[in-house]
């Protein structure tokens, strides 16, 4: 089930349903809410977007409360998250799937926002989005490219093909020069199409084992992580994805970019994918542009995809109805 697509005009709330609004700085909120009007949409805020806790978030009936009222507003059109964080599966028992089925619509957002994004389309069935949040609109270098991506596969009918930005930098808050993009890397060649599934690779994790948790039969998967895991947790959770029966049934695997800090290095991402027998028999594709990097493409959690990745060239398109 497609949420119908973002036109100029729209109104588009804001939730919290990791970490809190008041994070962000008055002029990163200001700057994001005009890049957005600038694309013509109309920004709203949830009634409880700026509270804050100990743990950077709000109660679970105050994001829940949120995440409804956004669902059942029939002036809302889309909804982007504030942020990531750690802790958005806490909501997971608490939501009403069914007025979220009966009320479809965009729900934008990656990191920790995975585990909503993966157990709503689980749960109902409705194609989400992993790509920026509002504050993701605040970013300096990379915006043209990740505002596009979000434009094509949220506002438009059809396919579209994904193309290597040609510079990249850490994270959206960074003085950093930008760096050469080498492109896509190929580990294992191959051909395949099939719908998506995926993002925090740490975080969809947390879902195994629960009814949240998106079937992965003739899956292509697009996995990504940050810093906070370097190789040996990103094998480790890597590892517990394969042993998943249903792994049988995956199609290709494509890996997001990873930050510097993670020391993740393509030659030790290489070594950890050749460990792997499970992945032996199907395409697998890194360094590309979704993840905690900047800048990044949106994609349709529930959509579908095309790959064909040769030695020397990679061709990703996305259907995203």
């Amino acid at each position: 089930m497609f949420p119908e697509k973002l036109q100029p005009g729209d109104e588009i709330r804001v939730i919290a349903p990791s970490r809190s609004l008041s994070l962000l700085n008055t002029d990163k909120i200001e700057k994001a809410r005009t890049v957005l009007n600038n694309l013509g949409f109309r920004i709203s805020f949830s009634a409880h977007a700026n509270e804050i806790d100990e743990c950077s978030s709000s109660s679970i009936q105050s994001r829940v409360s949120d995440l409804h009222d956004a669902f059942s507003d029939q002036r809302v059109k889309g909804i982007l998250t504030v942020l990531g964080g750690y802790n958005s599966n806490q909501l997971l028992s608490h939501l009403n799937y069914e007025l979220i089925k009966a009320n479809p619509k965009v729900f934008c957002g990656f990191s920790d926002i995975t585990a909503l994004s993966a157990a709503i389309y689980a749960k109902t069935g409705l194609v989400t989005y992993s790509g920026p949040h509002f504050s993701s609109f605040s970013m300096g270098y990379g915006l043209n490219y990740m505002t596009d991506y979000f434009l094509k596969c949220c506002c438009a009918s059809g396919v579209y093909d994904v193309e290597p930005s040609s510079m990249w930098c850490e994270e959206i808050e960074t003085e950093e020069c930008p760096k050469q993009n080498s492109g896509p890397v190929v580990i294992n060649e191959g051909s395949a199409d099939g719908k998506i599934i995926g993002g925090n690779l740490c975080t969809l994790n947390l879902l195994q084992g629960t009814e949240y948790f998106p079937d992965i039969k003739n899956a292509v998967l697009f996995l990504e992580d940050d810093w906070e895991s370097p190789a040996a947790f990103f094998d480790r959770d890597l590892q517990s994805l394969l042993h998943l029966p249903d792994f049988s049934g995956v199609k290709a695997v494509l890996i997001g970019r990873f930050q510097t800090a993670s020391a993740v290095t393509l030659e030790r991402l290489k070594q950890i994918v050749q460990t792997k027998k499970e992945l032996s028999r199907i395409p697998v594709i890194a360094n590309i542009d979704f993840g905690h990097t900047t800048p990044f493409f949106t994609f349709p959690i529930g959509g579908r995809c095309r790959i064909d990745a040769q030695k020397e060239h990679v061709s990703l398109c996305i259907t995203k109805h």
